[in-house]
């Protein structure tokens, strides 16, 4: 199971006694459990533009890179959420060519630990977040709540914000901050004023914070027909958007629309699933084309095999109009993506856990506005790394990613990769 896949079976466990659409009998995405045993054998084709830039080898070094990359100056700058001198995750800093560099090593609390999200960069310093790690303890994950960091390219890091969880503030921050205007605006998975109970941990934030570490809540998500467990957020206009993974009128999730105010709005429920042919359980972060957003789903679409529907690509527009532009398949096709998608020049380019011509290690896709699809690169066949979770990075002509697992023969071996594809 992947991190990612993890984290959102264990969020659906929780809120089963709150959150309708909620099933006990969803598969855990990622999880090679999940794959159904009726898929058919693919034909076995590779792509020739991929190469592997780095493979990631365990303590002192990273493990499982589970966020996307950037580039400052020249140089790839990434979390891995596992490994480093602790064992409780790393920032790294690697060229275009392979040569990788500890930047840092997350500690034991107050410091930060756990990174799940990439870095983002603000006039030179950067920002990022911690799922894990900060000064306040929140049960019943028997962890620490994350936090806010900020890490200059000589690798000084500086926790701004410890959040303190419910009722009073978010925790688990999951996705990476977002810049407008000097300002920082992020989500956390959990925590908030609602969702409280036995078991329950809150469903959520949206969250701004100054570069200085001034925090404050935007919004408190509170469940059906409200959005819950967020995902990352973008601007169009000066009005921010993000998904919500679960929630929503039907509950398999949410796209809402929030000012920098705070004022939210849920713009589409997505499903019920498995009784449409929509998507489910929204993941990544949203991309902007033209003014229109698109993103993926983990679950749902119109191929159900029992409950395991492998996934969408979705546009939809700023008032709320969706509109699936293609339903996962599993093999050759790919399945359960959990990552968003880049644009690079008017076509889109994302990446799936599952599915794909080898042993179910996932996929990279392009897929035009339109909804023509197409898999460039299987993951899984010897060491090119599998489960893909994060965002791409485009630069240079090339595609930038990481793999979560993978880097040694055979799916779930190896501590990831970083991957480049051109196009």
């Amino acid at each position: 199971m992947t991190l990612k896949g993890a984290r959102y079976a264990l969020s659906y466990c929780v809120a089963v006694a709150m959150l309708a659409g909620c099933g006990g009998s969803q598969p855990p995405i990622g999880a090679p459990g999940a794959i159904p045993q009726t898929r058919e054998l693919a034909a076995r084709t590779d792509s020739t533009n991929y190469k592997v830039v780095y493979r990631f080898h365990g303590s002192p070094d990273g493990v499982d890179p589970a966020a996307s990359l950037i580039d400052v100056s020249g140089t790839l700058y990434g979390t891995t959420f596992g490994g480093g001198t602790n064992g409780e995750g790393t920032v790294f800093i690697i060229t275009p060519s392979g040569t990788e560099k500890l930047l840092y090593s997350f500690g034991e609390n107050p410091d930060g630990n756990r990174p799940e999200s990439g870095l983002i960069d603000v006039s030179g310093m950067l920002y990022g977040t911690t799922e894990d790690g900060g000064a306040h303890y929140c049960a019943p994950f028997y962890t620490n709540c994350g936090t806010v960091f900020s890490i200059t390219t000589a690798g000084t890091e500086n926790v701004l914000h410890s959040f303190r969880g419910s009722p009073h503030d978010g925790s688990g921050p999951v996705a990476p901050l977002l810049d407008v205007k000097d300002t920082l605006y992020g989500t956390t998975e959990y925590g908030g004023t609602y969702c409280l109970g036995t078991g329950l941990v809150g469903c959520g934030t949206v969250f701004s914070i100054s570069r200085g570490g001034t925090e404050r809540i935007l919004h408190n998500f509170g469940g059906p027909p409200d959005g819950a467990y967020p995902g990352g957020l973008v601007e169009v206009n000066g009005t921010l958007y993000g998904t919500t993974n679960s929630g929503g009128t039907n509950g398999d999730g949410a796209v809402f629309s929030i000012s920098r105010g705070g004022t939210e709005k849920v713009l589409h429920s997505f499903g019920p699933y498995p009784h449409s042919n929509d998507g489910s359980y929204p993941t990544g972060s949203l991309a902007v084309l033209d003014g229109v957003l698109y993103g993926t789903t983990a679950n749902g679409g119109k191929h159900h095999l029992g409950r395991a529907a492998g996934g969408t690509v979705f546009s939809i527009t700023v008032g709320g109009a969706e509109k699936v532009l293609h339903s996962f398949h599993w093999a050759p096709d790919g399945a359960h993506p959990a990552a968003g998608l880049v644009d690079v020049a008017g076509s889109l380019y994302g990446t799936t856990q599952n599915g794909g011509a080898y042993l179910d290690r996932g996929t990279i896709f392009s897929i035009t506005t339109a909804g023509a699809e197409k898999v460039l690169h299987s993951f899984g066949k010897g060491t090119d790394g599998s489960f893909p979770a994060a965002n791409m990075y485009y630069e240079g002509g090339s595609l930038l990613g990481t793999t979560t697992y993978g880097g040694v023969r055979g799916g779930f071996h190896g501590k990831g990769t970083v991957f480049s594809l051109t196009p």
